[in-house]
């Protein structure tokens, strides 16, 4: 499967490409000064962080509460009060702040993959998947296609984890929910090779070069990657307040 836009994305500071990356998460439902990541880089790694005084995203209109660093590689809404943004969370969700079209890297199939590290708690999770544009009149373009994601709380330090890939329909009726998290014997503190390569046909997702999913028939539309680790306060067992998850990136490539 021959990438159609051919990309190898490095980190090696001390700005953020801006003209791939926008370091905010779905800011359309809050504002951008209120969604922007924290992330810093470190011996040619992006490390995107949730620290301690990191504000709640939406507070008061996402449940369960969590807070968030992500970078995303499109964007776009309609008008304040409009319901025309991407992945909004429930019925009704209206736009907060008007979003200009930012299109930095939108594959539609190929290949992408990463090569990251994570250091995560029982109250936290990192991903990479890719999301629909979400553009079109309908806005049924929703789909997605997850490359990885774990939370902390299934993840054995040193040994395994259950890694989510595969496909996400939501409200995509042309796609079949097609979404699992297999245990992998891997050390997810480690730096590990996260993969898909897609068509019309499948997606395969794969580890390190191993297959762990095949998914017929993804979504084959213009999708923008979305990076981020979150942190979900309500999950706390009391003494665990002060840790700061992370995501440690070295490449994204396709």
């Amino acid at each position: 499967m021959a990438s159609l836009d051919p990309r190898d994305l490095r980190f090696p500071g001390p700005e953020l490409d801006t003209s791939v990356w926008l370091p905010h998460y779905l800011p359309a439902w809050s504002s951008r000064a209120a969604t922007r990541a924290s992330y810093r880089f470190e011996d040619g790694d992006l490390l995107l962080e949730v620290p301690v005084a990191h504000p709640v995203w939406c507070p008061g209109d996402h449940e369960p509460p969590l807070r968030v660093s992500g970078l995303q590689s499109g964007s776009w809404s309609g008008p304040v009060g409009s319901t025309r943004g991407q992945q909004r969370f429930r019925e009704g969700q209206l736009v907060r702040e008007e979003q200009p079209r930012f299109e930095g890297w939108l594959p539609a199939g190929g290949r992408v993959a990463i090569r990251a590290s994570m250091d995560l708690s029982p109250r936290s999770m990192a991903a990479l998947w890719l999301a629909g544009l979400e553009d079109d009149d309908e806005q049924l373009r929703c789909g997605e296609l997850c490359v990885v994601e774990v939370f902390g709380k299934d993840v054995v330090p040193g040994r395994s984890a259950e890694v989510g890939v595969g496909v996400k329909a939501f409200r995509d009726p042309a796609l079949r929910q097609d979404f699992a998290a297999p245990r992998v014997a891997i050390d997810v503190s480690e730096p590990h090779e996260y993969a898909v390569d897609w068509d019309a046909g499948a997606a395969v997702l794969t580890i390190d070069g191993v297959v762990v999913r095949r998914c017929p028939r993804p979504p084959t539309y213009p999708m923008q990657l979305m990076l981020a680790v979150f942190d979900f306060p309500a999950w706390s067992v009391g003494d665990d307040d002060h840790l700061v998850p992370s995501l440690r990136v070295s490449r994204i490539w396709g």
